[in-house]
């Protein structure tokens, strides 16, 4: 395998699929087989991860018919039962294996196994704690997170706010997500003067970062901001914010700009959010290399798609193009 790694601007969180991933398409295995391609999902019920399901089916049936038999698990963001569901993956003996695993250490080993039992492995946007697959597919979310804490450090000094509040509303302990997006937005946020920043998790849940909110504005008359690691945690923050009549009072920031009117670019539009991050939901790029692998053609290691910022400037523009649960 090549060893490279390829960086690929986002065309949006999830552009039509026309206009996402390589042009790998073609002719089915010989003999008539078809492609045996497993996605192990951590939770489809996160609005993030049914737009990448949505996306992984429609290029299966819009590009890959008759030569991929496609099919999708779901943990339900639970770590026994995705080891579970990879374990009976492999007793299956597919072709391939596209995970996005719930939490990283506990998901290498099993994945391991996959890959040493000889199933090609891709890696979706969630790394694991040791490189054990073919190809990962993401986005920087260091990145993501330098992006969203520069934006809220630069709002803050523009406003000239003494001794700023910040809530960081964070996902799932022990994700890279998580910890990576952090990390990289507490590298600009920590060097506001006077900042304190409250942290609290909500598990990329809506319903949960609304509970912990609704906490948090009891205990804190004083809150300028809420930097939120996906887009549905903000939206939570921002509801206990008006229902508690302060929402005025601090700007709600965000990742994963879907589109839809439950979305991130369009709670943009609205008012909801001041800004957002669109993290690339990597399905359409990893079915096409997915494919190319099994075909035998050579294919990066990591390919790392590009973040984008979303405001109230590019917000309409962005809406348009983009795909919906």
């Amino acid at each position: 395998m090549s060893k490279m790694i390829r960086i690929i601007p986002a065309l949006a969180v999830s552009l039509l699929l026309a206009g996402c991933g390589g042009q790998t398409g073609g002719d089915a295995p010989s003999g008539g087989e078809t492609f045996k391609i497993v996605f192990s999902q951590c939770n489809s019920a996160e609005p993030y991860r049914a737009v990448q399901n949505k996306i992984f089916q429609t290029a299966v049936q819009e590009k890959y018919a008759g030569i991929v038999d496609f099919h999708i698990t779901d943990a339900q963001q639970d770590n026994m039962k995705q080891i579970g569901q990879i374990e009976n993956i492999i007793l299956q003996g597919v072709d391939l294996l596209i995970v996005a695993p719930n939490e990283a250490a506990p998901l290498t080993n099993v994945v391991r196994q996959a890959h040493e039992a000889g199933i090609k492995v891709i890696c979706l946007e969630r790394d694991l704690a040791a490189p054990v697959y073919d190809l990962f597919v993401g986005a920087d979310n260091v990145e993501i997170g330098e992006m969203a804490g520069q934006y809220v450090k630069e709002y803050l000094e523009s406003k000239g706010i003494e001794n700023p509040v910040v809530v960081e509303m964070k996902g799932l302990l022990g994700t890279k997500p998580q910890e990576e997006r952090h990390d990289g937005a507490r590298k600009y946020i920590d060097t506001v003067p006077g900042v304190k920043v409250i942290e609290d998790v909500a598990s990329w849940l809506q319903s949960e970062a609304k509970k912990r909110m609704e906490t948090l504005i009891q205990a804190n008359p004083k809150i300028d901001a809420v930097y939120a690691h996906n887009d549905p945690m903000a939206v939570g923050c921002y509801l206990a914010a008006r229902e508690a009549g302060r929402e005025g009072e601090m700007i709600f920031v965000g990742v994963d700009g879907l589109g839809g009117q439950a979305g991130g670019i369009k709670k943009v539009m609205d008012g909801v959010l001041q800004c957002t991050f669109v993290y690339p939901p990597c399905a359409a790029e990893a079915i096409d290399y997915a494919v190319a692998m099994l075909k035998g053609e050579d294919v990066p290691e990591r390919v790392i798609l590009k973040p984008t910022k979303i405001t109230k400037e590019n917000a309409e523009e962005w809406y348009a193009k983009a795909t919906v649960e």
